[in-house]
């Protein structure tokens, strides 16, 4: 069983496709859920601690804004834990939603350079797609469960 980073972070259908096959998926679902449940944690729409903007520090420089920064904080070490990674481009909204352009540079970024396996796939368009897409995460997830 190997962690996989799904991009983009809150795919649900991507968690799931990657649990399916008998990999961890590292997405942002359960890390949000074990941040907001942490004791003392203020409850929203403050969601993001002064602890996290310096935790981001380590992803990001001081000159980015505090919302990417907290992002990175909760992205950065599940990047540091992968041991592969799927990247979805052009997804649907309803797919799953990144919501910020920078902390997505930063991502994708972060991602190549820890020089991981990466499957890199376009979100499929028609159910042909579709299939195929769900094949090649299959066979990649295979490949990378011959090596972890």
């Amino acid at each position: 069983m190997a962690n996989v980073f799904i991009y983009p972070a809150t795919s649900l259908i991507l968690s799931d496709l990657v649990a399916r096959f008998g990999h961890k998926p590292l997405g942002s679902a359960l890390s949000v859920r074990e941040h907001i449940q942490t004791a003392g944690f203020d409850s929203p729409p403050l969601q993001i601690t002064p602890e996290d903007a310096k935790k981001g520090l380590k992803y990001a420089a001081v000159e980015v804004p505090s919302g990417v920064r907290g992002r990175m904080s909760l992205y950065g070490p599940l990047i540091e834990a992968a041991e592969g990674a799927i990247i979805v481009n052009d997804a649907d909204y309803a797919f799953g939603c990144m919501g910020c352009a920078r902390t997505n540079e930063l991502i994708m970024f972060l991602v190549r350079q820890r020089g991981i396996p990466v499957l890199d796939l376009n979100y499929p368009a028609n159910e042909k797609e579709g299939e195929e897409f769900v094949a090649a995460i299959k066979s990649f997830l295979d490949t990378l469960g011959e090596t972890a």
